[in-house]
């Protein structure tokens, strides 16, 4: 005799073994947040809508189209049944080899419980995915013969089921059962069509893939009337007529879907490259990353744009900040977000707020240069603000601001990874192409809504990862496969191949867990050996040049970099950099607190030609009149020692907007702010100094502006997060306890006193049963007083005793609690099953 199968999802919940269980809690996290009490009410939250939606969302293409084909066979159906509904008449070998491994993705998520005899879809995934009025199937099915005729007259009944060639019957369950039949039937109703006119064939050859719902008239057409007398149309509403479940099937062979896609679709190598051309390009793309990075934030060094009342970058703003870094809009966008979310700039929260550079940048520009890319990688990785919103509308038609809020997709992770986990499968040096990554995608979680946002993240990955320099060419880059934690490739792309070979790539998928953070750490810094050698050396020197430039032939030093970034502006940038000394330039380094002196030793130690006469005149003329005017507050005013220069300055029309006025020989005053008043002066050709109230002279920096410490914006989860290893271990053993103490009865210990209902244990033998149940992990019946005296019974399960009070997790009140032992009336452990 066979043994019954479960007649409950919680039955069959109660028969899997805890590594079941586990797998089911890592696939919906939702389940255990907070921890179930007992496996029914795991039962329960399981077949809730919006724990269901969650789940189907998140299976591939085949394991949906399995749960559709259940949602439309009957309850229960066996696995024949549902094979003949996967792969129709003539079979599908594919389909059928495949079909077991959907069906075990379904019952692992339970969201199908029962043996293969009895195969039942969960009622509210049955109701998502059943064709109705409201919603088409996504088969494309329609309601069955039984549903349709619901509303129908009994005499209409009688009629269709005359026509069909069936014999009357006594009432309209019976009639229904028997047209039922009919249309199941194969060869009878092979036969019923095959007496159909041509044109009511067409009609039922347009309604058979779905809709399956059309338009008729008060006074159909000979070819609809044919089909509405015999049922194989029946009415709906006024007006409207669908095509049966039944006769779809039969049409389709027997098919839910007209074509199933058991296997997810090939990736397609545009190219191969070998992989050192891809880690050089990857490696090279990763350096200009950094400085695209560095120009941003010297740009911002001194307090960059204001941030808009709502929140973020203007539309003025970010174009600035576009031509500044030589970059399309978009490609800015990426660049400040990315800064943002690694922590190197924020707002600074003044009254006239502004973005500017953090004291974490600082920190990070002291950093070798492969550890400052793995910190710019790992914040994108994780990133769920996604730059290419920017410019786009939210819901309720407001543009989207670089910097500002509502960019956060929780999606956008979970989707980096994943792109980057199918190119970390292909051999090494491929490149596939685009469309086929996204058809992948597609197969591996289709998406029911018109605004596929996981395509477009896909997409923006692809570019992004290749910015970034995590990608060359296209094909994935050691690093950045040591970023992710993946294995080493079984095979090399060991030619190239030109961008219009496009063959299917066959290779065993990789499989790569998001990584914890210590497990990220260990990757990272794989990642930065790999790259290190990759990337250039940088230099001590440049080569000054008789037109008043400076030549650097490759990355320089940091101290270099930053003295000659003060000293002299960029004038061109690639695989050299071209820097030009001007009048500003060197009063620039002037203002920083450097003599004329310190800038030719500076020069002379750091050039590989000697300094040209035009460039030491230059530097000499300017300190000359450095410093020669003094600007301070009173609002603001100017003193010089030659008050002839004084004269000039008040005679200088365009010194009319300052609305100077003398207050001794040497000094000037003016309403006008030092700053304006410095500006002013220096539109007109001079070099003024600011100078201190005490009268010294202020040496202004290109780092003076900093934010307070931020941290880095935090990443929007999607969901609950995945349990790990312990949380699994312990919310099981608290489940499976709480299930034990809702279906056994109680086996105390001690006799329970007469009359009473708590259990009832010395000191001794509460104190022992703890610290055994501590060690078992075993869960207890506990008597409680509480300290108003209220007695209750409680199921815990004991975590840690000591100092005269247990910790245990409380399956009544669903947390962790700690009771004083004195308070404990006695002990009772849980019986055993039967």
């Amino acid at each position: 005799m066979s043994t019954p199968g479960p007649r409950s999802l919680a039955e069959a919940l109660r028969l899997r073994d805890d590594a079941s269980l586990s797998e089911l809690l890592r696939a919906r996290p939702d389940l255990i947040t907070p921890v179930p009490t007992d496996l029914t009410q795991l039962a329960t939250r399981a077949g809730t809508r919006a724990s269901v939606v969650r789940a189907l969302e998140r299976l591939d293409r085949f394991a949906q189209q399995t749960a559709q084909a259940l949602a439309v066979a009957g309850d229960p159906a066996s696995y024949g049944e549902l094979l003949g509904l996967m792969t129709g008449d003539r079979g599908d070998p594919a389909v059928a080899a495949a079909l077991p491994r959907a069906l075990g993705t379904l019952r692992a998520q339970a969201l199908v419980w029962g043996d293969d005899e009895r195969l039942r879809l969960v009622r509210t995934a049955r109701e998502l995915l059943a064709p109705s009025a409201q919603h088409p199937s996504p088969t494309g099915l329609g309601p069955t013969v039984q549903e349709a005729t619901a509303g129908m007259s009994p005499g209409r009944v009688q009629e269709i089921v005359a026509k069909a060639g069936l014999a009357s019957t006594h009432d309209s369950v019976s009639a229904v059962v028997a047209l039922t039949g009919l249309f199941s039937d194969r060869s009878r109703m092979a036969a019923l069509l095959a007496e159909a006119p041509a044109e009511s064939r067409e009609v039922l050859d347009r309604l058979v893939w779905g809709p399956p719902y059309g338009q008729v008239t008060a006074d159909p057409a000979p070819r609809l009337r044919w089909l509405l007398d015999r049922g194989l149309l029946l009415p709906t509403a006024p007006g409207t007529v669908v095509l049966p479940r039944e006769v779809a099937l039969h049409l389709r062979a027997g098919r839910a879907h007209r074509a199933t896609e058991p296997m997810p679709p090939a990736l397609e190598a545009t190219a191969t490259h070998r992989p050192q051309v891809v880690d050089a390009t990857a490696a090279g793309q990763a350096y200009t990353a950094l400085a695209t990075v560095e120009e941003l934030l010297k740009d911002w060094d001194e307090g960059g744009p204001a941030v808009l009342r709502a929140g973020g970058l203007s539309v003025r703003d970010l174009k600035r900040t576009a031509v500044a870094l030589d970059v399309a809009e978009p490609v800015a966008a990426f660049w400040v977000e990315l800064a943002y979310a690694a922590g190197l700039l924020a707002s600074d929260g003044e009254a006239d707020e502004r973005f500017a550079a953090t004291p974490a940048h600082d920190e990070w520009l002291q950093q070798p240069a492969e550890l400052r890319w793995t910190r710019l990688a790992e914040a994108w990785l994780t990133a769920t603000r996604t730059a290419g919103l920017v410019g786009g509308r939210d819901a309720k038609d407001r543009t989207l601001s670089a910097l500002g809020p509502n960019l956060d997709r929780s999606a956008a992770p979970e989707v980096r990874h994943r792109v980057l986990t199918l190119l970390a499968g292909l051999p090494e040096g491929t490149a596939p192409s685009t469309e086929s990554v996204l058809a992948r995608l597609a197969w591996e979680r289709p998406q029911r809504r018109e605004d596929d946002l996981r395509a477009r993240l896909a997409r923006w990955t692809l570019s992004e990862a290749e910015l970034l320099g995590i990608t060359g060419r296209g094909a994935l880059s050691a690093h950045g496969r040591a970023l992710l934690g993946a294995p080493a490739p079984t095979a090399r792309a060991a030619e190239s191949s030109g961008p219009g070979d496009k063959l299917p790539v066959h290779h065993t998928p990789v499989v790569v867990e998001p990584l914890s953070p210590a497990e990220q750490a260990v990757a990272s810094a794989a990642a930065a050996r790999l790259l290190a050698p990759l990337l250039p050396e940088p230099l001590d020197h440049v080569l000054l040049q008789a037109d008043l430039t400076a030549v650097a032939p490759g990355p320089l030093q940091r101290p270099l970099a930053d003295m000659l970034g003060v000293l002299a502006d960029v004038e061109s940038k690639g695989g050299a950099t071209v820097y030009r000394f001007t009048p500003g330039s060197v009063r620039r380094a002037l203002d920083a607190g450097q003599t004329a002196a310190d800038l030719h030793a500076f020069l002379t130690a750091h050039s590989r030609t000697p300094v040209p006469q035009p460039l030491a005149y230059l530097i000499d003329d300017v300190a000359r009149k450095h410093g020669h005017l003094r600007v301070g507050a009173a609002s603001a005013y100017v003193r010089c020692d030659d008050d002839a220069l004084l004269n000039e300055i008040m005679a200088d029309k365009r010194a009319a907007a300052l609305r100077l006025r003398r207050l001794a020989p040497t000094v000037l005053a003016t309403q006008a702010d030092p700053a304006a008043l410095l500006e002013g002066l220096r539109a007109m050709g001079f070099a003024p100094a600011a100078e201190s109230a005490e009268g010294d002279v202020l040496i202004t920096r290109a780092d003076a502006h900093r934010t307070p410490p931020r941290t880095p914006p935090e990443p929007v989860p999607d969901g609950p997060p995945a349990p790990d290893a312990t949380l699994l271990a312990a919310a099981i053993r608290a489940i499976r306890a709480g299930d034990l103490a809702a279906t056994t009865p109680r086996k105390p210990t001690a006799a329970p006193l007469a009359g009473g209902d708590l259990p009832r244990t010395s000191s001794a033998e509460t104190l022992a049963t703890m610290q055994a149940a501590v060690l078992t992990g075993e869960a207890l019946w506990i008597g409680y007083v509480n300290a108003e005296g209220s007695a209750s019974q409680r199921v815990i399960a004991p975590i840690r005793v000591e100092g005269g009070f247990v910790t245990a997790y409380d399956h009544t009140a669903d947390e962790v609690r700690t009771y004083p032992l004195h308070r404990v009336t006695g002990v009772a452990e849980l019986a055993d099953e039967a």
